[in-house]
């Protein structure tokens, strides 16, 4: 497969904003330059510090600053944490860089990341109405420059955050405290499912890392690791006669698990010659990709068969689907804005049925849906996967 195809099925169930228990902005209203659109940021290793928690709608500046020792990024986010409508990265300490973003009214998050690893110290900041219309002036091709730079920086974000959580649940499953790697589990694999289809068209890593027990040829001398594998060692009770792994095999597929996460990681944060590249029809053809994931096996309980987790997968490909939807959207309102407004209102309708499901801070087992309640999810992403199978003939018109 070529390399500009990898992202051409890719992209992600929501986290909560508010990630950090340090204080990230202040509270007054305003900047403390007098222009309520230019904002201060002040980064270090415990605090992500803006000058104000909120601007009135239109162009906007942050200027970060680094005050502390390790490099760090600043990103403003869209409501759900996981779209970027902007980045600065590589801010090394003592140094400051400017984010200009154009933002309409609503509520948005912010993220600085020291040490450009993990979820970040997080916030939500305010873009209130201005009584101005915000426009984009922007070309059509800078449109596209801007989508494709905020989705290798979604993916690669995605794939950071999937290896620090990877690591965390094999510590947790191989030192036996089982029921904490039970809990981490569909937590860690949503930010898999979130950029899956990148990760899936990494042939030699996929099967390696998310292949389910029926996909494998024992027969043929195919060895089952990977998630999937963990997943049966930790909920064995639909399994019969099953003998559970030793510490030393728990050790052994623990560390294969995180070896083969480490390579994808590796792969997708690559720059230069050989790095992926995301071209526009591959970002548009990533949303629909990933809901024809949730249709192929999330919908109907198959994928996460031992541990019902299904519904955070679920979420997961979705909010992918939506996210990679919601990059090229600047482009699609020039072009078709009535499909654009059926695709926002179509994603909203099956999000709020997921959000029926949710118990605590993710969803109900699989199991404990019924018939009615599968039938009513496969139609609600029927309805969506029509409109969205026009997305990409729209976009690149």
């Amino acid at each position: 497969m070529r390399k500009t195809l990898l992202a051409s099925v890719a992209a992600m169930a929501a986290v909560p904003v508010l990630a950090a228990c340090t204080q990230n902005a202040t509270d007054g209203a305003t900047s403390k330059s007098g222009d309520a659109r230019a904002l201060t940021v002040t980064s270090d290793a415990k605090a992500c510090t803006l000058s104000a928690v909120k601007a009135p709608a239109g162009t906007l500046t942050f200027d970060v600053t680094n005050t502390g020792s390790d490099v760090t990024e600043f990103y403003l986010l869209g409501e759900d944490g996981l779209r970027i409508v902007g980045e600065v990265e590589n801010i090394g300490p003592n140094l400051t860089k400017k984010l200009t973003v154009n933002a309409p009214a609503g509520k948005y998050v912010t993220a600085c990341k020291p040490g450009m690893v993990g979820a970040g110290i997080r916030a939500v900041f305010t873009v209130e109405p201005s009584g101005e219309k915000v426009k984009v002036d922007a070309s059509e091709q800078e449109l596209v420059d801007q989508a494709v730079k905020n989705y290798r920086a979604y993916v690669q974000d995605q794939s950071a955050q999937l290896l620090e959580k990877t690591k965390q649940f094999v510590d947790l499953y191989q030192a036996g405290k089982d029921a904490d790697a039970r809990a981490l589990y569909p937590v860690a694999r949503e930010h898999w499912e979130r950029i899956e289809t990148v990760a899936e068209s990494f042939g030699d890593l996929d099967p390696k890392t998310d292949a389910r027990e029926a996909d494998v040829d024992f027969a043929a001398g195919e060895k089952w690791t990977g998630w999937h594998a963990i997943e049966k060692d930790l909920w064995p009770a639909r399994a019969k006669g099953y003998t559970a792994f030793t510490p030393a095999q728990r050790t052994t597929y623990g560390d294969d698990l995180v070896a083969n996460v480490t390579e994808l990681n590796k792969r997708i944060q690559a720059t230069g010659e050989g790095a992926l590249s995301y071209p526009i029809d591959a970002i548009a053809n990533g949303s629909r990709g990933l809901l024809e994931e949730v249709a192929k096996g999330k919908v109907t309980g198959e994928e996460e068969f031992w541990s019902r987790t299904d519904l955070w997968d679920f979420q997961a490909n979705v909010d992918g689907a939506r996210v990679a939807f919601e990059g090229v959207k600047p482009i699609l309102d020039t072009k078709d804005p009535a499909l654009a407004k059926q695709l926002a209102a179509r994603f909203a309708d099956l999000q709020k049925l997921l959000d029926s499901h949710r118990k605590g801070d993710g969803f109900v087992t699989y199991d404990q849906l019924g018939k009615d309640d599968v039938d009513a999810l496969a139609a609600a992403v029927n309805a969506l996967a029509e409109p969205l199978s026009h997305l990409t003939a729209a976009v690149v018109s």
